[in-house]
């Protein structure tokens, strides 16, 4: 088994707090992305794990080891670095062995993993390259390989892809699960991108200042955000957030009264506790769910600032008549153009609720969506 705890990590920098009591545990075999904007602490947080970095105070248990103070050459990590940390003097058949034959494992059983390692990457031919004469995804998979020559218990990603164009993270992205679900071993990716996030993990950790915003799958932290930062920072466009304040409530709903909107709207939520009325609330809705529509009592008026056409959909950017800067995204053929006055409708199913410290009203959900999210 290798799954991985970790009880009330803390590490600082002199006076400077990076990481705030972290506290996770990762299932033998989960990928798991740690997602979050730059700054945030994730970084910090995987080279702890690696043994890269001594930390404040906390432990870290790995398949059941105590590593907090290990060395990181003895925890049975192995890493994959931004930069990719080849040798450059050395073929790609050495630098993937170079590893196992410090730690005197005999020739015949390097040349066994590293030919292994190899056809499962698709890297034979260039066995006997340098890195001068890879690609930049070559490199990158030469880098996976010499960490899967290893067979550690832990595989950490410190954001492989982040140094490949965009055609070509799209092609890692899929090597990447497709080498997960192969090899089946524990995988931590750190990355600020969150379609790889979404993409790749079973589960995504979102860290904000140096704690653990949320904890849950992809679609945990799509459609119930836990709060204004999950539900603001996941999702690209970002989700449009409304202050509201509650004009009438009961133990599964709220009614809800929005600036510039005639009609009060009335959410559906799972039982929840009182709100104080007196205090604003938060109304989120994704830039998908808003409808654009013909002017009525039900609808938020503004001006269109801007409108991206990327073909299959497009991008609509407006001000508010209250002032609040919204995005909306409609069929790519729809004839939007920068300011005209638009209208947009909520559904009340597809709106989200934050009380007043910005933690989310557990709202009640569709039946296909919550189909999905069960399944």
């Amino acid at each position: 088994m290798a799954d991985i705890k970790l009880h009330n990590l803390s590490k600082s920098f002199g006076a400077v707090p990076i990481l705030r009591g972290i506290d996770l545990e990762i299932a033998d075999g989960e990928f798991v992305c740690f997602l979050g904007p730059s700054g945030c602490g994730k970084s910090t947080l995987l080279r702890s794990i690696a043994g890269l970095e001594d930390l404040t105070s906390g432990q870290i248990s790995l398949g059941g080891r105590d590593i907090t103070h290990m060395p990181s050459a003895k925890r049975d990590i192995a890493m994959v670095f931004q930069n990719y940390a080849l040798y450059p003097h050395m073929t790609v058949r050495k630098n993937m062995a170079f590893g196992l034959s410090l730690n005197g494992v005999p020739c015949a059983e390097i040349d066994r993993r590293v030919t292994e390692a190899a056809e499962i990457l698709r890297i034979t031919e260039l066995l006997d390259r340098k890195p001068k004469q890879l690609s930049g995804g070559q490199r990158q998979r030469v880098a996976i390989g010499r960490a899967i020559i290893r067979k550690p218990q832990l595989f950490l990603l410190d954001e492989p892809l982040s140094n490949l164009d965009a055609g070509l993270r799209v092609t890692m992205r899929a090597e990447l699960a497709a080498l997960h679900e192969r090899l089946g071993v524990t995988m931590i990716h750190v990355t600020h991108d969150q379609v790889e996030a979404m993409t790749l993990a079973n589960r995504v950790v979102v860290l904000n200042k140096g704690k653990v915003s949320q904890f849950g799958t992809p679609l945990d932290l799509f459609h119930r955000p836990e709060n204004l930062f999950v539900a603001g920072f996941v999702g690209s466009p970002k989700m449009n957030l409304i202050s509201a304040r509650i004009e009438a409530q009961t133990a599964t709903s709220l009614t809800l009264r929005i600036a510039g909107m005639a009609d009060a709207l009335t959410i559906p939520t799972e039982e929840h506790a009182p709100l104080d009325a007196s205090l604003p609330v938060t109304l989120g809705v994704r830039p998908d769910r808003l409808r654009l529509v013909a002017q009525s009592s039900a609808t938020l008026s503004g001006t269109i600032d801007l409108v991206e056409r990327l073909g299959t959909e497009s991008h609509i950017h407006f001000t508010s008549e209250t002032g609040q800067a919204m995005v909306a995204i409609t069929e790519g053929t729809h004839p939007a153009r920068a300011h005209q006055a638009v209208h947009v409708t909520i559904d009340p199913a597809d709106a989200h609720v934050f009380d007043a410290s910005g933690i989310a009203v557990r709202r009640r959900l569709d039946p296909k969506t919550k189909a999905l999210m069960d399944h």
